[in-house]
């Protein structure tokens, strides 16, 4: 039978994890897989406060409390770390633990396995549950990251990855930056099922409009140099382009630009492999609730 962990980070937000453990508990009911769930408290300053079930088809849940705030992607890879170095698995699936990651959909990438060949599943997101301001901003986040990258990178952390991707991950520094720009990085052949982004448990959607640009900005530094040769031909062509009808007008394209080769910049100096090898030390305490 088939190991799988599910990787949970959560900051202060237990109500709507303690909806998504039970949810996710009636959802794998008869799977033919072992299934254990990891959770990341990223030094939450709200008391954890669980309301769960029995939860009889749920191997066992362990609690792993940080001692500092990391921020969602490096709790992910602080997990992926201690998972790949102390746990006993075959494949891992990282997932939010707001809601809109839905649960109901953990069979789809388990079915598929058989078919994977050893590949990376990831969920490629083709609704969203926002309003219609953010799905055009969405829209724009994926246009900027294929313009200026080369790469198409339309899935988040909710995926299914084997063994050998999370070991790729975790010798792989932009892993520490950005998980969805790392899992492009290091593999090109990645199979693609559907996935319906699920509205938010509890509360509004933690991804404003600045964290999206920030998201956006964090998948770039991981493809840098090719960002930054992109931005450069198209800076050249542009002042070429507006020579003859230079102002302030025709240059606000060019300090968007330069505000970003600024901050892709600034993001990839959290690329720090020394900090993503002592990731572990940042666990203060494991407690397993079941």
């Amino acid at each position: 039978m088939k190991k799988i962990k599910i990787l949970i980070p959560v900051y202060n937000d237990w109500k709507s994890l303690s909806k998504l453990l039970n949810n996710i508990d009636g959802e794998i009911e008869g799977l033919d897989y072992n299934i254990s769930i990891a959770i990341i408290d990223d030094a939450s300053t709200f008391d954890r406060d669980l309301d769960i079930n029995d939860l009889s088809n749920i191997s066992s849940i362990k609690v792993f409390s940080m001692k500092e705030n990391k921020g969602h992607a490096r709790c992910i890879a602080a997990g992926l770390k201690y998972i790949l170095e102390r746990e006993d698995f075959d494949y891992v699936i990282p997932m939010d633990g707001d809601g809109e990651d839905r649960p109901e959909e953990i069979h789809n990438f388990l079915n598929h396995i058989k078919n994977s060949n050893g590949k990376p599943i990831v969920g490629e997101r083709v609704k969203r549950s926002e309003n219609l301001l953010f799905k055009v901003c969405y829209q724009l986040h994926k246009l900027i990251t294929l313009t200026f990258t080369g790469k198409s990178i339309k899935f988040g952390n909710f995926t299914c990855l084997p063994k050998s991707s999370v070991e790729k991950m975790i010798n792989e520094k932009a892993t520490w930056n950005s998980f969805s720009g790392s899992l492009r990085k290091i593999e090109d052949n990645l199979m693609s099922i559907p996935s319906k982004r699920g509205e938010r448990y509890f509360g509004p959607s933690k991804m404003s409009f600045y964290n999206l640009i920030k998201h956006s900005l964090s998948i770039i530094s991981v493809f840098r140099k090719t960002f930054l040769i992109r931005s450069g031909l198209f800076i050249i062509l542009y002042i070429l382009f507006i020579k003859s009808n230079a102002s302030i007008i025709t240059a606000i394209p060019l300090i968007f630009l330069l505000i970003a080769v600024y901050s892709v910049s600034n993001l990839a100096l959290r690329e720090n492999m020394d900090e993503f090898d002592k990731a572990l030390s940042n666990i203060n305490d494991i407690e397993n609730i079941k």
